[in-house]
């Protein structure tokens, strides 16, 4: 298969240094132009599968540049090369990944072989579709539809495992929401949560995502397997003082335990008031349900709210994760993390592990759990427990694949 790569360098003898780097690589068909403009130009008229672009350019710079492209109808895959510090490249990072662009790294300058080879590796570990049809084509959903899909099960569960870096096993898993469509089939959360939200659906689609992981809990034990789920709450929701009695109500009547159902804070929201975060905390654990910080290093999130409250659980969130063997900052700021969640007790997460290298460094440095590609993207019930048969060592281990640091 061939890749098409697209390089931006404004100086000649750099250009000319990264284009003869990746065309000796097999396979790989390599364009360069040394301006903002012209590279526009071609993303315009070509599709390409990577873009490596220079920060540091007269005129029009890379960041700008980052900018352009992420306005491109389908966007290629972005690495970042440049001598500016690191923390500018993980600044520029940040805001491209912020963009919607897929950035696969960052390499300093000057560039080695075996980075070129790292970020092909990288480039060859393409994301799998959840959807059937493109965003674009699909029609925001009114109330109606929304409340129609809550009512009838449309909006289902599937489930992400999480392995342990111990044993190397599926040990839980977290709870993401898709929506059967009659029409368009399975929607990804990003084509419809938004509306969702907007229509003041939280709470509904929280009963509804409670509801289903403990049906599937209860189709898992019935195979010999227990699996812990964690389940997503936005934190404004705790603003509702009889929450945390309202999900133990639900939980009994379904036939789950709470020690079996964690919930994950998310960082994107919270309440008007802290008290009534605080609060909705402790009685959710006081209730017997673990309670996790989701997104641990990105947005809302906080290392005062991570001592302060009283967490089961803390997920790393992939800003920090992605790259972390080869970023030294990323690789010491998960240091300091690992270390701080070891000493408050907490089983340690680690979001959006895609690679080898990446997973390698977070089991050197104690993280107990992982999830993302590299493991399995989110599945139906029914084929999260053929993943489950297939990593089960043999059949007198079932019963106790409980969830373990």
């Amino acid at each position: 298969m061939t890749r098409r790569v697209l390089i931006l360098e404004d100086q000649p003898f750099q250009r000319g240094y990264l284009v003869n780097l990746f065309s000796a690589r097999a396979g790989v068909q390599v364009d360069a132009c040394e301006d903002v403009d012209a590279a526009i130009a071609l993303c315009a008229c070509q599709a390409y599968d990577l873009v490596v672009s220079d920060l540091l350019m007269p005129g029009q710079d890379g960041i700008q540049f980052i900018q352009a492209l992420a306005a491109q109808p389908r966007p290629p895959r972005l690495a970042v090369v440049s001598a500016a510090s690191r923390r500018m490249m993980s600044s520029a990072r940040l805001m491209a990944e912020s963009l919607g662009l897929d950035v696969v790294g960052l390499l300093a300058k000057p560039v080695a072989a075996s980075d070129v080879d790292a970020l092909l590796d990288a480039l060859a570990q393409t994301r799998p579709a959840v959807r059937t049809s493109p965003a674009a084509l699909t029609p925001e959903p009114d109330a109606v539809q929304l409340r129609q899909a809550l009512a009838d099960g449309s909006l289902t569960a599937w489930f992400q495992p999480k392995k342990s870096l111990q044993s190397g096993r599926v040990v839980a898993a977290e709870a993401l929401v898709r929506w059967r469509h009659p029409q368009l089939g399975t929607l990804a959360p990003g084509s419809f949560l938004p509306a969702l939200c907007r229509h003041g659906l939280e709470g509904e689609l929280l009963h509804a995502m409670l509801t289903a992981s403990i049906q599937a809990q209860a189709r898992w034990r019935s195979q010999g397997f227990r699996v812990p789920v964690s389940i997503n709450l936005p934190p404004h929701l705790l603003e509702q003082s009889d929450l945390p009695d309202e999900l133990l109500a639900l939980t009994l009547a379904a036939g789950g335990n709470p020690a079996d159902l964690c919930f994950e804070l998310m960082e994107n929201s919270t309440t008007r008031h802290v008290s009534d975060f605080y609060a909705g905390a402790c009685r959710l654990r006081m209730k017997g349900f673990g309670l996790a910080q989701d997104d641990f290093g990105q947005g809302l999130s906080s290392v005062h709210n991570l001592v302060n409250t009283p967490f089961t659980e803390v997920k790393i969130d992939r800003a920090l994760v992605s790259g972390c063997a080869r970023d030294p900052a990323l690789h010491l700021t998960l240091t300091t993390v690992i270390a701080l969640a070891n000493q408050l007790g907490l089983t340690i997460v680690a979001e959006g592990v895609e690679s080898d290298a990446d997973l390698a460094a977070l089991r050197q440095l104690g993280c107990n759990q992982v999830q993302g590609f590299l493991v399995s993207q989110a599945l139906p019930s029914d084929d999260f427990t053929r993943l489950l048969d297939e990593d089960a060592p043999d059949e007198g281990a079932r019963g106790s694949r409980a969830a373990s640091r």
